[in-house]
């Protein structure tokens, strides 16, 4: 298990357009995400979940993969929120 903060660089945070990206980034993978903030933690494949974190721009957030190719998940989900 491997876990990161990332600080949101998508313009207009984390609203339901970049969340629908999110989870498809998130979906491609085997291994499980969640994302925290707080004391809440969430599944990120799971949309409605996703939509509780009302995360904007600037805001700081853990991501927590485990799995086989959890690796490839934490670079491409880090890579999304820093909008590259």
């Amino acid at each position: 298990m491997i876990s990161k903060t990332i600080t949101i660089q998508l313009p207009s945070g984390l609203e339901a357009r970049p969340i629908a990206m999110l989870v498809q980034v998130a979906s491609q993978y085997e291994s499980s995400i969640y994302l925290q903030s707080e004391q809440r933690k969430v599944n990120a494949k799971s949309i409605m979940g996703m939509m509780t974190l009302g995360l904007n721009a600037g805001e700081k957030v853990t991501v927590c993969v485990n799995g086989k190719d959890e690796n490839d998940a934490i670079c491409r989900i880090e890579e999304y929120l820093s909008g590259k």
